[in-house]
Protein backbone atom coordinates (compact mmCIF):
# COMPACT_ATOMS: atom_id res chain seq x y z
CA UNK A 1 0.00 0.00 0.00
CA UNK A 2 1.33 3.41 -0.95
CA UNK A 3 1.83 5.80 1.96
CA UNK A 4 0.11 8.99 0.92
CA UNK A 5 0.02 12.32 2.68
CA UNK A 6 -2.73 12.62 5.27
CA UNK A 7 -5.08 15.49 4.51
CA UNK A 8 -7.17 15.84 7.66
CA UNK A 9 -7.27 14.96 11.33
CA UNK A 10 -10.24 12.65 10.66
CA UNK A 11 -8.15 10.78 8.10
CA UNK A 12 -5.24 10.58 10.55
CA UNK A 13 -7.38 9.19 13.37
CA UNK A 14 -9.16 6.67 11.11
CA UNK A 15 -5.94 4.74 10.43
CA UNK A 16 -5.60 3.53 14.04
CA UNK A 17 -7.29 0.68 15.96
CA UNK A 18 -10.68 1.61 17.48
CA UNK A 19 -9.34 1.90 21.05
CA UNK A 20 -6.64 4.32 19.92
CA UNK A 21 -9.18 6.23 17.82
CA UNK A 22 -11.33 6.74 20.93
CA UNK A 23 -8.35 8.22 22.82
CA UNK A 24 -7.44 10.49 19.88
CA UNK A 25 -11.03 11.69 19.46
CA UNK A 26 -11.27 12.54 23.17
CA UNK A 27 -7.89 14.29 23.05
CA UNK A 28 -9.00 16.29 20.01
CA UNK A 29 -12.24 17.26 21.79
CA UNK A 30 -10.33 18.44 24.90
CA UNK A 31 -8.01 20.54 22.72
CA UNK A 32 -10.96 22.03 20.79
CA UNK A 33 -12.75 22.94 24.03
CA UNK A 34 -9.56 24.53 25.42
CA UNK A 35 -8.80 26.42 22.20
CA UNK A 36 -12.20 27.01 20.53
CA UNK A 37 -10.79 29.52 18.02
CA UNK A 38 -7.89 27.34 16.90
CA UNK A 39 -7.78 25.90 13.39
CA UNK A 40 -7.09 22.24 12.74
CA UNK A 41 -4.56 21.10 10.19
CA UNK A 42 -1.99 18.42 9.52
CA UNK A 43 1.59 19.58 10.04
CA UNK A 44 4.64 17.30 10.14
CA UNK A 45 2.13 14.51 9.30
CA UNK A 46 0.51 15.09 12.73
CA UNK A 47 -2.80 16.58 13.86
CA UNK A 48 -2.04 20.21 14.71
CA UNK A 49 -3.99 23.06 16.25
CA UNK A 50 -3.04 26.56 15.13
CA UNK A 51 -3.87 29.95 16.61
CA UNK A 52 -1.38 32.78 16.14
CA UNK A 53 1.10 30.04 15.22
CA UNK A 54 1.21 26.35 16.20
CA UNK A 55 -0.40 25.61 19.56
CA UNK A 56 -0.05 21.84 19.93
CA UNK A 57 0.47 18.70 17.87
CA UNK A 58 -0.41 15.15 18.82
CA UNK A 59 0.33 11.73 17.37
CA UNK A 60 -0.37 8.10 18.10
CA UNK A 61 2.28 5.44 18.31
CA UNK A 62 2.21 1.74 19.15
CA UNK A 63 2.59 2.23 22.91
CA UNK A 64 1.89 5.89 23.58
CA UNK A 65 0.21 9.10 22.51
CA UNK A 66 2.71 11.87 21.81
CA UNK A 67 1.66 15.37 22.81
CA UNK A 68 3.71 18.32 21.58
CA UNK A 69 2.88 21.65 23.24
CA UNK A 70 6.27 23.27 22.38
CA UNK A 71 9.11 23.50 24.90
CA UNK A 72 7.38 26.34 26.76
CA UNK A 73 4.28 24.20 27.35
CA UNK A 74 6.40 21.38 28.77
CA UNK A 75 8.49 23.74 30.92
CA UNK A 76 5.45 25.50 32.42
CA UNK A 77 3.95 22.19 33.59
CA UNK A 78 7.11 20.18 34.22
CA UNK A 79 6.10 19.16 37.75
CA UNK A 80 2.70 17.85 36.61
CA UNK A 81 4.37 16.09 33.65
CA UNK A 82 7.21 14.58 35.70
CA UNK A 83 5.46 11.18 35.83
CA UNK A 84 5.63 10.85 32.03
CA UNK A 85 8.44 10.23 29.57
CA UNK A 86 9.19 13.26 27.50
CA UNK A 87 11.68 15.58 25.89
CA UNK A 88 12.16 19.31 25.48
CA UNK A 89 8.92 19.87 23.52
CA UNK A 90 7.02 16.62 23.97
CA UNK A 91 5.45 14.23 26.42
CA UNK A 92 4.44 10.58 26.02
CA UNK A 93 1.18 9.33 27.52
CA UNK A 94 1.19 5.51 27.66
CA UNK A 95 -1.66 3.78 25.83
CA UNK A 96 -3.54 1.73 28.39
CA UNK A 97 -3.50 4.51 30.99
CA UNK A 98 -6.07 7.24 31.07
CA UNK A 99 -4.72 10.49 29.64
CA UNK A 100 -4.55 13.46 32.04
CA UNK A 101 -7.19 15.43 30.10
CA UNK A 102 -7.52 18.16 32.71
CA UNK A 103 -3.76 18.78 32.58
CA UNK A 104 -3.82 18.71 28.76
CA UNK A 105 -6.58 21.33 28.85
CA UNK A 106 -4.47 23.57 31.12
CA UNK A 107 -1.46 23.21 28.83
CA UNK A 108 -3.52 24.08 25.73
CA UNK A 109 -5.03 27.12 27.48
CA UNK A 110 -1.52 28.19 28.47
CA UNK A 111 -0.32 27.86 24.86
CA UNK A 112 -3.30 29.90 23.56
CA UNK A 113 -2.51 32.79 25.90
CA UNK A 114 1.21 32.51 25.17
CA UNK A 115 0.61 32.74 21.40
CA UNK A 116 -1.85 35.62 21.87
CA UNK A 117 0.72 37.55 23.91
CA UNK A 118 3.38 36.93 21.24
CA UNK A 119 0.99 38.16 18.54
CA UNK A 120 0.13 41.28 20.58
CA UNK A 121 3.79 42.07 21.18
CA UNK A 122 4.51 41.81 17.45
CA UNK A 123 1.75 44.35 16.72
CA UNK A 124 3.14 46.94 19.13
Amino acid sequence: MEHSKIGSIDEYISQFPIETQKILLKLRQVIKESAPDAEEKISYQMPTFVQNGNLVHFAAYKNHIGFYPAPSGIEAFKLELAAYKGAKGSVQFPIGQSLPYELISKIVTFRVSENMNKAKNKQQ
